[in-house]
């Protein structure tokens, strides 16, 4: 189905954002757990989670709940409540999904390229979805998505920028192969969403 440049966009319904949420953190929980378990980084709030997991022995669960508070108020003065609440429920669903995701999916030895390739690969895809629904998973996510709101920067260029300076720190607390590895599963989420996050592409609104 094509659209031209007249076609109304179409708003989200209710329960299209609450599926979409659901499944987009469970994808984002997915990808955690084989980060988590091949002890790889990631860019952004995520990222920071689990290198304050690695660095203190919490469940990411906990990390990440506390690392994203103090940007809800960045999401709700510049993309307003609705967002805000969005964003905060798709990141305590991602906590919840991460601390019950040992039961769920218990993983023994994972080979590190796979987990950084397909982790990486249920990450892009779940953040798609959460981009797509007007909803993030905490700073950096919403700092790129007000950036492209206020400047037209484009969302993926923009945390692959902020990626590369959390991926930096990250040899403090893992091998520099499991780096380069983490460096690779970064393109990929990256690359996942510039191809399919464009805008005036996709017409889906909320």
């Amino acid at each position: 189905m094509s659209f031209s440049a007249d076609t109304p966009a179409q708003r989200h319904a209710f329960y299209e954002d609450a599926l979409a949420i659901l499944l987009a953190t469970l994808f984002m929980a997915v990808g955690v757990a084989f980060y988590s378990k091949a002890r790889l980084a990631m860019g952004g709030t995520v990222g920071i989670g689990l290198l304050l997991q690695y660095a203190t022995g919490l469940g990411f669960w906990s990390t990440f709940s506390l690392v994203n508070v103090p940007f809800y108020a960045l999401a709700l003065i510049r993309m307003g409540w609705r967002f805000t609440l969005r964003t905060a429920v798709s990141v305590s669903l991602v906590a919840a999904y991460s601390a019950f995701m040992p039961r769920w999916l218990p993983l023994g030895e994972i080979n590190e390229i796979f987990a950084s390739l397909m982790g990486g690969a249920m990450m892009g895809m779940g953040l798609l979805m959460l981009f797509r629904h007007r909803t993030a998973l905490g700073g950096t996510n919403i700092l790129a998505m007000y950036l492209q709101d206020r400047f037209g920067w484009r969302i993926p260029y923009v945390q692959f920028g902020i990626d590369a300076i959390t991926l930096a720190s990250s040899s403090l607390f893992i091998p520099v192969w499991n780096v380069f590895l983490s460096l690779i599963g970064a393109a990929v989420v990256n690359l996942i969403i510039a191809i399919n996050h464009r805008p005036g592409r996709y017409m889906g609104m909320t």
